[in-house]
């Protein structure tokens, strides 16, 4: 089953900036083969349920492995059977209302 989540992974008692910890689980979805989009507060991601949550695991313990005490994880994820749909997908059928205004 495919799911799409929205990932945010906070390790915590590593100072104020996160970034370094961010760029390395942008390496492990990369590494993964999984489709992904960064923002701001998050990466949106989309994948086989199994390889998904896989990777959100290794997101963990990579930033363990750089000496995060602690991570915290919260998302939100989605799953359909009715089609197929892609984050880009869900994107463009926004953007092309907008544009039609």
């Amino acid at each position: 089953m495919n799911v799409m989540i929205d990932l945010c992974v906070i390790p915590m008692g590593v100072g104020v900036s996160v970034s370094e910890y961010v760029t390395a689980c942008q390496r492990v979805l990369e590494d993964a083969g999984l489709e992904h989009q960064l923002h701001a507060y998050g990466t949106n991601i989309e994948g086989e349920w199994d390889e998904v949550m896989a990777a959100v695991k290794r997101c963990h313990e990579v930033m363990h492995e750089m000496g995060a005490p602690r991570v915290s994880s919260s998302m939100r994820l989605g799953t359909r059977t009715d089609r197929e749909q892609s984050i880009e997908d869900k994107i463009q059928s926004v953007t092309s209302k907008l544009a039609a205004d």
